[in-house]
């Protein structure tokens, strides 16, 4: 009897701890995932808008502990401008230099939440080989039981500018063209089996 009130006392107070909640690893859904930009185009003439096509990557989310990480690839000769002729001018080595520079990636870490929704990513961002820290705004986040998946999607809008002067991407900034560049992304990502 002496033995067992100690076992006793043991297992009860291993059972009240709540258990850890472990990160979940997502794939991101590249069917569904779109990174968008505008840039200007001459001087404030227009605003040109493009996206890119092909994405790929992992986030690891640990929504109790409030953490995670991001590490996304874009492949830039998939580029759409809805235009064949910039297309084409956009992956020559004057502007992108695709040959060369066939991915941009970002690799961060959320660093704010609201409750256990993640609203800001920070982390280095590479583009044309030149790695600058960037922040990524998450407007909207929402995780659902996917219909036609059978298991878990989480999805996100997505935010952020730079100055696309600072990767060395500087066509036609002595014609005056403006350097910022806005992205919109949309990410929805599936939980790994």
């Amino acid at each position: 009897m002496k033995l067992i009130s100690p076992l006793l006392f043991a297992a009860a107070a291993v059972l009240s701890v709540p258990a850890a909640a472990a990160p979940v690893t997502y794939d991101i859904d590249p069917s569904h995932t779109y990174p968008s930009f505008e840039a200007d185009h001459m001087g404030g003439l227009s605003t040109w808008r493009g996206k890119f096509n092909q994405t790929s990557g992992v986030i690891v989310l640990d929504r109790a502990a409030r953490s995670g990480t991001i590490d996304i690839t874009v492949q830039i000769a998939s580029i759409d401008f809805g235009h064949d002729e910039m297309n084409r001018h956009a992956v020559a080595p004057d502007i992108f230099d695709a040959a060369r520079y066939p991915t941009a990636t970002f690799k961060g870490r959320f660093t704010a939440f609201d409750g256990d929704r993640p609203t800001e990513a920070a982390g280095d961002f590479t583009l044309r080989g030149v790695t600058r820290a960037l922040k990524l705004d998450i407007d909207d986040f929402k995780c659902i039981q996917h219909p036609m998946e059978k298991r878990e999607a989480c999805g996100a809008d997505v935010s952020a500018s730079f100055n696309r002067g600072d990767y060395g991407l500087d066509f036609a900034l002595d014609m005056g063209f403006k350097p910022e560049v806005e992205l919109e992304i949309q990410v929805e990502a599936l939980r790994r089996p």
